[in-house]
């Protein structure tokens, strides 16, 4: 209990305490205030986060993969993020993975007990096959969850690296990671509801994560997701509109380039801009990597 009392997250906000006896509209103005606090808590740990990117990219280039574990709101987080990243990018599922106390059915629905058990944690990585290759983000707003702890032991144990995403000062998880991440935001509007401010910045960094992952990993040309599945029609018009804007064609021409190349928006991008056949565009991206700029820049000093 006293430990408890210390945590950032379990402070009380002056700013809020009369909040039962506000109005509607002063509520959410009050929330709203609490919130802008997020993304500055944010921008004074880019240091961190810019230092994660690089440990993730190193791992994923080399064929490694990406876990989140957490509990909770912060497994959630977890989960959700890397469910993107297949859509999004075009990596496959199990490159990314999201892994939270409880398994999947504490996603929608608490399981009781699961997140104070580290054994669970270290469990659920050898089930996934966890290995030195792979990099691991330990997630917890309290810094403290047993589920997740057991789970940077056991990485750092196989010599993978391990960075926390907390929102505590000099958090139990820091002790236990290569790098930390602990945006503060200040006590939440409802005491001790971390799913609030605390989840807010967890969202925030697991972006920049996985949005600058991917964008060193060459999955972006420009501001354009380049690798994006076309897996219904939201997608197919969005793959028209990438194309049409890379290449700087009309939506009929990109529309035939997607056709020709299987649908991929990088090997339809480079063939129209180099001219050539899908065949070729695939071969120029497979020697640089992805890379369209890359495969652009070469072209032009050839």
């Amino acid at each position: 209990m006293e430990e408890l009392k210390k945590l950032d997250t379990e402070q009380r906000n002056p700013s809020s305490a009369n909040i039962d006896q506000l109005s509607t509209e002063e509520m959410v103005r009050l929330i709203n205030r609490e919130d802008h606090r997020c993304a500055e808590a944010v921008s004074l740990v880019l240091p961190e986060i810019a230092r994660s990117v690089d440990l993730i990219e190193g791992q994923l280039r080399r064929g490694g993969r990406l876990f989140y574990v957490g509990a909770g709101t912060s497994g959630r987080l977890g989960v959700l993020d890397a469910a993107e990243c297949p859509p999004t990018y075009g990596v496959p599922p199990e490159l990314v993975t999201g892994l939270i106390a409880g398994g999947p059915t504490a996603f929608l629905k608490a399981v009781e007990g699961a997140e104070d058990n580290p054994e669970l944690g270290r469990r659920d990585l050898m089930d996934h096959g966890f290995s030195a290759g792979d990099a691991l983000v330990g997630i917890a707003a309290s810094g403290r969850t047993p589920y997740v702890l057991g789970a940077m032991d056991y990485a750092r144990e196989l010599g993978a690296p391990v960075m926390a995403l907390t929102c505590c000062r000099n958090s139990e998880m820091s002790r236990h990671a290569d790098v930390t991440m602990a945006p503060i935001p200040g006590p939440e509007v409802i005491t001790g509801s971390s799913r609030m401010k605390s989840g807010t910045c967890q969202k925030l960094v697991l972006n920049m994560l996985s949005t600058c992952v991917m964008v060193k990993l060459g999955k972006v040309y420009g501001n354009l997701m380049v690798d994006v599945q076309a897996t219904n029609q939201k997608l197919v018009n969005r793959a028209v509109r990438i194309v049409c804007a890379a290449a700087g064609v009309e939506e009929k021409e990109a529309e035939e380039a997607l056709k020709q190349s299987g649908f991929s928006c990088k090997t339809a991008i480079v063939m129209l801009l180099l001219k050539t056949d899908a065949a070729e565009a695939t071969r120029l991206l497979a020697g640089s990597d992805g890379r369209i700029a890359q495969v652009i820049q070469n072209n032009r000093r050839n």
